[in-house]
């Protein structure tokens, strides 16, 4: 048998993928090149294109790996019993994360934003940025929810508005962590922002 011209005998598409995102985490959809996805992820253009679709499907696919990392890896201190510990471990773990030297910097999808609205990034790609972006407000959203009905919070407590603001928070962690501000400043905003903590009850 004949193997697929221009493909490595160990092609592994997990780990190409994991290779791509990488890539398009550093440098966004506009910034990475295809010489550059096609020596980070070992494969010629045609196996590139064979495997994952043009730059546009390697990227979303790279979103979608990423999101799926990034539940897995930071939802479960949402698990937490109580919520305002709960909110935070997630505030601490996501920070932990975007200081990571061993990765690129910052948040993939924040970093991807920055060429929403440029004239080659594809409307594919910008839909799936927003709905990325409004993920962590919605895990927050259903936390924060969950912790209201169960009396957790005060009873006049707006929820969509907290969750809003850890939102808001989050994206500006990443940005500060792109722009190399250390782990110890992104921890003293998070306790600065754990102030704004609504009252318990009673």
């Amino acid at each position: 048998m004949t193997r697929e011209r221009g493909r490595p005998r160990s092609f592994d598409p997990e780990l190409a993928l994991d290779q791509a995102l990488q890539v398009f985490w550093k440098h966004g959809f506009q910034g990475a090149s295809l010489q550059e996805l096609t020596l980070a992820m070992g494969l010629s253009k045609p196996s590139l294109y064979a495997a994952f679709g043009d730059k546009e499907g390697l990227y979303l696919k790279a979103l979608e790996r990423y999101v799926r990392l990034l539940v897995e890896r930071h939802a479960a201190c949402l698990e937490e019993p109580q919520v305002r510990c709960a909110v935070e471990r997630f505030l601490r773990s996501l920070a932990a994360m975007l200081v990571d030297p061993g990765l690129p910097g910052g948040c993939f999808i924040i970093n991807g934003t920055a060429d929403c609205g440029g004239a080659y990034t594809p409307e594919a790609v910008e839909q799936a940025l927003r709905l990325a972006l409004q993920g962590c407000e919605g895990l927050l959203l259903t936390r924060l929810q969950r912790a209201l009905d169960e009396g957790q919070l005060p009873k006049a407590t707006e929820v969509d508005s907290l969750a809003a603001l850890f939102g808001s928070l989050i994206a500006g962690l990443a940005v500060l962590a792109k722009s190399g501000t250390p782990a110890a400043k992104l921890d003293r905003v998070i306790a600065a922002a754990m102030v704004l903590w609504p009252s318990n009850p009673g």
